[in-house]
């Protein structure tokens, strides 16, 4: 499956325990004699932009940071592309934000052509986008206007690298490919680029789409508390911090009670509610009453619950869902968010994306009672993949003679160190307390928590569970910001939704930079 193995790849690993190869092989080993480090690099281009209606010349920036380990010695390239206003005398007026995507495996060529960097490749909103040749457009909602941007690579995606000991360094998988180990990889690649750029003093934001959610709250407690560094905003986009909330193993009735506003709204959205309202967002208000009260306490009963509530309970799903009532009670009154997709439209032997679920396709195998495939990654993943290697190739000129890695499947060690009580937790990853604990830390730190209705990989009201069981004072609860979009999990995709996306975080920054405009 294409596009951030974002989801629920990484629910999948964490439950399941399913690993997966590298799809970068290791370089043939080599005496380290014989063979010299990679040296940092850089290819620097001057473009513009017009961000609604305003004209901003920038510098472009595209290259990389050796990273080392505690010995000096290297570990890894990071690639980036960094995007600087141009015409600023004094740095310490203009916010930096740091944007990755997430996997994990993801390179953060998403956020990248879809969002926020200068261009924009066009794809269709809800559809197949036709083969090559894409349009790539000046981009109207580019973050450009009120931040300079740092799109990074996660190690082992895009243009980055490990460095091996046969390359002259001390580069293992283990330096990156788990949850503290990539938090440490891009700290030290924060700290570098502010150092690099003398941006020490400027406004800080971390922006992290899926996975890139779970690494943003663990990064901004790990950056405080080793580096003394304040960010002035966390910038979630499809968050999924406790892992719990999207597990749908024995036992875990929690994920059923949170996806159900999302199938609720992806049936609204099909035409397929039996009774359909006219607008969405009283009628989701319902549903997450009913999911908290209703199905919530008929699921804690378990087997003890009596026929007549079970009997109430399916007919309530069937009108929330669409889904047969025969098929509800079937499934025992728990429907998993790869059956819905199968599901739904199966009568039209249609499978609805889990990412988007806007997006349909023909199912792969009309008689299976799980999806096969993503229809939103095999829509438009085509289209970012070749209008960044294009892009990178021409304007950037920086990456003609590489492979430009999308995404990469990899063993991941999901081990993470409670910050309370310093202990790994064998369970689902939750880094709601990371979170938690960096607001406490910094009592001044906001935070801007983005979600589209249509997405069944990190679905919405999962996110405001999780944002509402954070372990806060009460009077830092309304530094958290909650925003809603009509699409799905890369609310870009759908352009109303990607100016809603730029008109709040914009907004966002501007009111947390401290900056006096």
């Amino acid at each position: 499956m294409k596009k951030y193995s974002a989801l629920l790849c990484m629910v999948f690993l964490t439950v399941y325990g399913l690993s997966a190869l590298a799809a970068d092989k290791m370089p043939a080993r080599n005496s380290a004699s014989n063979t010299s480090p990679p040296k940092e690099e850089k290819s620097v281009t001057h473009g513009s932009v017009t961000v609604e209606g305003q004209r901003i010349d920038y510098t472009a920036t595209a290259g990389t940071l050796i990273l080392k380990n505690g010995k000096g010695q290297p570990t890894g390239s990071m690639f980036y592309v960094a995007y600087t206003r141009r015409g600023v005398k004094n740095k310490s007026q203009r916010p930096v934000t740091f944007f990755y995507n997430g996997g994990p495996g993801s390179s953060t060529v998403w956020l990248h052509m879809g969002a926020f960097g200068p261009r924009r490749v066009v794809t269709a909103d809800h559809t197949q986008t036709p083969a090559a040749p894409y349009g790539l457009v000046n981009n109207d909602y580019s973050l450009l206007d009120v931040s300079d941007e740092v799109f990074i690579d996660a190690m082992g995606t895009g243009y980055s690298r490990i460095i091996g000991k046969d390359q002259g360094g001390a580069g293992v998988p283990k330096d990156f490919y788990g949850v503290d180990a990539d938090v440490k990889s891009f700290a030290q690649f924060i700290s570098r680029y502010l150092s690099e750029n003398g941006r020490w003093n400027s406004p800080k934001y971390l922006f992290g789409e899926s996975y890139g959610t779970p690494r943003s709250a663990a990064l901004v407690n790990y950056l405080e508390r080793h580096d003394d560094m304040d960010m002035n905003g966390v910038i979630l986009l499809s968050s999924i911090l406790d892992f719990r909330t999207a597990s749908f193993n024995a036992g875990n009735d929690l994920p059923f009670e949170l996806f159900l506003p999302s199938y609720a709204a992806v049936a609204w959205y099909h035409h397929a509610l039996p009774n359909a309202p006219a607008e969405l967002q009283p009628f989701l208000r319902r549903v997450e009453r009913f999911s908290m009260t209703g199905y919530a306490q008929a699921l804690d009963q378990g087997n003890v619950l009596s026929q007549n509530e079970f009997t109430n309970v399916a007919d309530k799903l069937h009108e929330y869902t669409g889904l047969s009532t025969a098929y509800i009670e079937k499934a025992d009154l728990r429907v998993t968010a790869s059956e819905f997709e199968h599901q739904l439209l199966s009568n039209r032997d249609l499978t609805t994306g889990r990412l988007d679920a806007r997006f349909t396709g023909p199912s792969m195998d009309p008689l299976s009672e799980v999806a096969h495939y993503d229809p939103q990654a095999a829509a438009i993943s085509s289209a970012y993949v070749s209008a960044f290697n294009n892009y990178a190739h021409n304007t950037l000129k920086f990456g003609r003679n590489r492979h430009y890695i999308p995404e990469t499947y990899h063993k991941w060690d999901w081990t993470h160190k409670n910050p309370t009580t310093g202990q790994a937790w064998p369970g689902s990853l939750n880094v709601a307390v990371d979170l938690s604990q960096a607001m406490k830390y910094d009592p001044d730190l906001q935070v801007l928590v983005n979600s589209g209705y249509f997405d069944l990989a990190t679905p919405f009201y999962a996110t405001v569970y999780t944002m509402n069981h954070l372990q806060i004072p009460r009077n830092l609860q309304n530094h958290i910001h909650m925003e809603y979009y009509n699409s799905g999990h890369m609310v870009y995709v759908h352009v109303p939704a990607l100016k809603q996306l730029h008109d709040n975080v914009a907004r966002f920054i501007k009111n947390t930079d401290n900056l006096q405009y």
